[in-house]
């Protein structure tokens, strides 16, 4: 059975998906998903499909399941490079794909993760009040 590379590119996953996706292939690409969000420690998954012409019930799902064992872990996903005729075929299934962003290509995917990266690390400073401001006294009579 071949296996779907992953490789570790910053603080992000990239799974360029060059076979075809049989249910095995499929599983076993959750299965090592996880464990490498699990090794590694990123925030962030980008699941290319570009190379596929169709993409059945079933990869539907697991992709939608990736992306939520994903987020239970810690990690957004991002789907890129999805054919016409793939997205038409989702609806058509009527697969939603809860919780999978989606954008054109890698590099937008990328940017995509990564600025939402920024926007969350700033919103822990801002909680954590170490943004360097001081909070304003109170006073009250």
């Amino acid at each position: 059975m071949e296996r779907v590379p992953v490789l570790k590119i910053g603080d992000i996953l990239l799974v360029s998906i060059q076979i075809d996706m049989e249910d095995q292939v499929a599983l076993q690409l959750q299965e090592d998903l996880a464990d490498r969000i699990v090794a590694t420690g990123c925030h962030g998954v980008v699941i290319d499909i570009s190379a596929l012409d169709i993409v059945d019930s079933f990869v539907g799902r697991t992709l939608a399941t990736i992306a939520a064992i994903s987020k239970v872990l810690d990690a957004d996903t991002v789907v890129v490079g999805m054919r016409p005729a793939v997205a038409i075929t989702l609806v058509e299934l009527g697969l939603s794909l809860p919780g999978i962003r989606t954008a054109l290509n890698v590099e937008l995917g990328m940017e995509l993760l990564a600025r939402e990266r920024a926007d969350y690390d700033d919103e822990e400073e801002d909680a954590d009040g170490e943004d360097g401001a001081e909070t304003p006294a109170v006073f009250t009579s």
